[in-house]
């Protein structure tokens, strides 16, 4: 039996780039079928923006 959790997880995150600081995943290795393609992103942020304009003092 495999105790560790990370060895039984479905999913696996990409490659990455660096080290400390400016580690990063490799914008080779990202796909749609990795899960990076996120087209809403756009009108997420557009509406985040929105909402802070109304309530300046609100947290996000």
């Amino acid at each position: 039996m495999n105790d560790d959790p990370l060895e039984r997880a479905t999913a696996k995150a990409p490659p990455t780039l660096g080290e400390g600081c400016v580690r990063r995943f490799d914008p080779e290795a990202l796909s749609d079928s990795a899960g990076t393609d996120f087209a809403g992103a756009a009108e997420l942020w557009r509406r985040q923006q929105e909402n802070a304009e109304e309530d300046p003092g609100q947290d996000a």
